[in-house]
């Protein structure tokens, strides 16, 4: 269904994809994901080159975020230390962002490529959070990869398939993973107000 919406030259496709994702990853909520997958199941229709399209995803993944890292630990730091509203709650933000990407940075760069929030702020946070550009390269690169391979191709072999899929199942896993998040932050402010 989507792909039928779609009809545009594959140079242009792979050069709009290259861009959503690029920005997405960024730190602006375009569509990058959804460019994928519609691309996609362009090439499922034989009007796209798959490999290319993953290398062009991947690629694009990889310089976004690094752009937002850059971003991130360039401006975002001095934004949130700034006097002013929220001066309180910016600073929290720190204060529970530095340990936790001391602790948790290489899994929250890897797998925040899949969660589509996280998607966006992920290497925002790990700039603004001072995180090693080194093991940020590494694990975005992974991250980028994995999740460019993993979509592209899944929606690739599935095709038409996976826009039933994911038109059921993306909901459902958001709301999974809302779920589990405010229970750990419930049972986390338990656990403090306990102490």
């Amino acid at each position: 269904m989507l792909a039928a919406l779609i009809d545009i030259p594959p140079n242009v496709g792979y050069a709009a994809v290259f861009a959503l994702i690029a920005i997405e990853t960024m730190g602006i909520p375009v569509p990058g994901e959804t460019a994928l997958i519609g691309a996609a199941l362009l090439a499922h229709d034989g009007q796209m080159d798959i490999a290319t399209l993953v290398a062009v995803a991947a690629a694009a993944a990889i310089i976004g975020d690094n752009i937002g890292f850059t971003i991130g630990r360039k401006g975002g730091r001095r934004l949130l230390l700034r006097p002013g509203l929220f001066q309180r709650q910016r600073r929290r933000v720190l204060e529970i962002g530095e340990p936790f990407f001391a602790k948790h940075g290489p899994k929250a760069v890897f797998f925040g490529r899949w969660v589509s929030g996280l998607r966006i702020a992920s290497a925002w946070l790990a700039g603004i959070n001072g995180m090693s550009w080194p093991v940020f390269l590494v694990w975005n690169a992974l991250g980028g990869i994995v999740w460019a391979a993993g979509v592209g191709f899944g929606v690739f072999l599935l095709g038409h398939v996976a826009e039933d899929i994911l038109r059921v199942g993306g909901p459902i896993v958001g709301a999974v993973i809302v779920a589990v998040l405010a229970i750990a932050l419930i049972a986390r402010h338990r656990r403090s107000a306990s102490r």
